[in-house]
């Protein structure tokens, strides 16, 4: 009888535990209607595209500068799966003046696209099983950004 009663607890535990962790991993974006938080994104991150109710996760994102200037990486949560997150950045980035270098369709999928003198990174990954359905990564970088190969000993 206490074994039954120890089980039920640990298991109650364990659910609580489960609740908690789900509320943590809702990230924390803007707030507000959905088209403040756009506004906000697009001031942010400019004349980059993203997919509909896609919200910033700002603990894993390092956003330098604002606007089309904007360099670092911004960490989105996506509502739709990583398939159609994918031809979302196919079919939208060139409508915004961005030129397809690079595209890899997998489990991690990885797209690559310059414009002017800036590059974008977009790499998808599916989400967690509690959280959303995609993690969509943001890199941006000057084009010819000076970059130093290491040295040979």
């Amino acid at each position: 009888m206490i074994q039954l009663k120890q089980v039920q607890q640990l298991s109650l535990a364990f659910v609580l535990a489960m609740l908690l962790a789900a509320c943590a991993i809702s990230g924390d974006s803007p707030t507000g209607t959905s088209s403040e938080v756009q506004e906000i994104q697009s001031q942010l991150l400019g004349d980059m595209p993203l997919p509909a109710a896609s919200k910033i996760i700002g603990s894993d994102s390092l956003i330098i500068g604002r606007g089309d200037n904007w360099v670092g990486r911004v960490v989105l949560s996506g509502v739709q799966t990583p398939t159609d997150i994918y031809a979302f950045f196919q079919a939208e980035y060139p409508k915004a003046g961005w030129t397809t270098v690079s595209a890899v369709k997998s489990k991690t999928s990885i797209l690559v696209f310059t414009k002017g003198d800036r590059t974008s990174t977009v790499e998808l990954n599916e989400g967690p099983f509690t959280g959303p359905k995609t993690i969509i990564t943001i890199t941006a970088s000057p084009k010819n950004a000076n970059v130093v190969a290491p040295s040979k000993k």
